[in-house]
């Protein structure tokens, strides 16, 4: 099996996830959405390491954990609140700001130099951004002209994705240091069961109630859980065929896949524009890791 197909496979299962989350569990709370799309697919994934089971954690290993987890827990937060407050039209696109962050964060930090193609990447996904909320500019009123860039700010939805993406920044290299203390295809199911422990640990003590979405699940509690659970598998199968930058750039299409589920489901407005935007962003994610 090649790797293209399941990276595709994958970004349709995160954002058929996505949807699944925001048109079934509109309501719930978000120790709730948490607890679905995170505990109970960690449930889903614990046979996987019965099959494939993973070598010895080494004490490194726990480390770079230990650093990962609270991270991840918040990404799982601002997440969940991201798309259920917010048109996906609106949200997922920003999850391209990762690899730009990661990008300026080495340039910063460790004085890595950034390519021309790398800064064109940079450039385009500044550029989806903006043309994203360009229903709030004028050509004809300059004062008007930063206007879709404060839309971002006002937009609750947005600003949480941000803070997702500056979060995905740091637990990709906590993640890929992980994954070099414990190698081989357990990993993934392994890294996740570990997320899913540590969500539990935190929003069963502040929302015990939350704990029926596992102990009762509902159709749609399986749905999401399933799908997630599906974009795990996929995801990590995928990097085991292909390098790490090749697998992420086809993954964002989940960004497109998003926008196009969140018009059809949701009767979100200005597809074209948000369409063109979205593929400028994708563009420029591909321009970066490739």
């Amino acid at each position: 099996m090649t790797w293209l197909p399941l990276a595709l496979f994958c970004a349709f299962a995160l954002a058929a996830a996505d949807t699944a989350t925001k048109r079934y569990l509109a309501g719930y709370t978000v120790a709730e959405l948490v607890m679905v799309r995170f505990g109970l697919t960690a449930a889903l994934l614990a046979p996987v390491l019965l099959v494939l089971p993973p070598p010895a954690p080494t004490p490194e290993f726990w480390l770079w954990m230990g650093a990962a987890l609270p991270l991840e827990v918040a990404a799982e937060v601002l997440y969940v609140r991201a798309i259920r407050d917010s048109p996906l039209a609106l949200t997922l696109p920003y999850l391209a700001f990762t690899p730009v962050l990661v990008t300026l964060t080495g340039y910063l930090l460790l004085g890595e130099a950034v390519s021309a193609q790398g800064f064109a990447g940079i450039l385009m996904v500044g550029v989806g951004s903006y043309a994203l909320n360009l229903g709030h500019a004028r050509l004809n009123a300059p004062r008007t002209w930063l206007a879709p860039f404060a839309a971002i700010v006002r937009e609750r939805g947005s600003r949480y994705m941000l803070g997702v993406a500056v979060i995905y920044g740091v637990t990709s290299v906590l993640g890929k240091g992980a994954m070099q203390q414990m190698p081989g295809p357990g990993f993934g199911a392994f890294y996740f069961a570990l997320v899913g422990l540590a969500t539990l640990a935190v929003f069963a003590w502040r929302e015990p109630a939350a704990l029926r979405t596992l102990v009762r699940p509902r159709a749609a509690h399986w749905l999401v859980a399933g799908l997630m659970a599906a974009m795990v598998l996929s995801h990590f199968l995928a990097l085991a065929l292909v390098e790490t930058a090749y697998m992420i750039a086809v993954k964002r299409v989940s960004i497109l896949i998003g926008i196009l589920l969140g018009a059809y489901f949701f009767a979100e407005r200005h597809l074209a524009r948000h369409l063109a935007a979205g593929a400028l962003m994708v563009g420029g994610v591909a321009l970066i890791a490739l």
